[in-house]
């Protein structure tokens, strides 16, 4: 065993039960989280930073804060910055604590991918962009097999897709191995209807925080079209900022999206299981000093 991972859904509070752990094994943790990698994206994607301070002392975290908003950061860099992470913790002789619910990210590194850069190609966009999304989703699932169905639902995402994947049909590529870990896999889970209660919970409180102010800071240097690609909570926002919705409809809208981002996210993780990685599951409504003492046994049954 050389990594652990807490996954969840979101609202499952897998942070939490991740930094914990970590400050007991005297480790650090990699964030898996897509969206946590943007600087000043903080309440919309979900940076509990106090979550980081355990027994007042700080967590150390890694991948939280690195891009600015703007860039499209990819799971070819994740990979590479994973790797950095990993390789800098293991050499100080811990198990790195892989959290996130990001289920792309955490495959990629789970699998060894293996991923590569692929350059822009403007002129194909601008061809691509000229196609019905059905169209454009037909033509990607002619391509390659959809490891991830949000390509789907956002114009930029899937024409990135088809990029990505008519080039690699036109070229060869030297592709490096990926280095895949020994891990060992807990997950943090709700029954369905105290997970929905959390995340209205949780989003009510977000947007009383300043969530709605963070977006129209942010529309400040970036535009709508590619904050939108930030995810729900950027996505909705910023239509109800630009006047497209009133501030009802985004947060009725709102909820329910996460709510059924929350439950594919339990579908991708399933299909986790079923391709081989076992998933020691955790009730979300065990006390945090229960949570940690299972996995503490479960660690200890795998050393010996």
């Amino acid at each position: 065993m050389d990594l652990i991972v807490i996954l969840g859904a979101t609202a499952s509070g897998k942070t939490g039960v991740a930094a914990t752990l970590a400050h007991k094994l005297k480790t650090e943790i990699i964030s898996a989280d897509s969206r946590q990698v943007y600087r000043g994206m903080d309440i919309g994607t979900g940076k509990d930073y106090d979550d980081y301070i355990v027994d007042n002392q700080p967590v150390p975290y890694h991948l939280i804060d690195i891009v600015d908003p703007g860039h499209k950061y990819s799971v070819f860099e994740y990979q590479k910055d994973f790797l950095k992470a990993y390789t800098c913790i293991r050499e100080k002789g811990k198990i790195p604590v892989l959290c996130g619910g990001t289920g792309m990210y955490i495959e990629a590194v789970l699998n060894g991918y293996n991923l590569v850069a692929v350059p822009p190609d403007h002129h194909r966009r601008a061809e691509l962009e000229l196609m019905p999304m059905d169209k454009l989703a037909e033509l990607l699932g002619s391509l390659t097999s959809l490891h991830n169905i949000t390509d789907l639902t956002h114009r930029k995402r899937l024409i990135r897709a088809i990029e990505i994947a008519e080039f690699k049909k036109k070229n060869k590529i030297d592709e490096e191995d990926f280095p895949k870990p020994d891990p060992l896999i807990f997950g943090i889970r709700f029954d369905r209807e105290t997970r929905r209660q959390r995340i209205t919970a949780r989003l009510k409180q977000r947007l009383e925080s300043g969530m709605t102010e963070e977006v129209r800071e942010l529309l400040k240097s970036v535009n709508p079209e590619d904050l939108e690609y930030y995810g729900l909570e950027y996505k909705f926002i910023t239509w109800y900022c630009t006047g497209q919705i009133t501030y009802e409809e985004m947060f009725s809208r709102l909820n329910t999206a996460i709510h059924q981002f929350a439950k594919r996210q339990m579908t991708w993780f399933r299909k986790m299981e079923r391709d081989g990685h076992r998933i020691h599951w955790i009730d979300g409504a065990l006390c945090m000093e229960d949570k940690i003492r299972i996995i503490g046994e479960v660690i200890n049954q795998r050393a010996y």
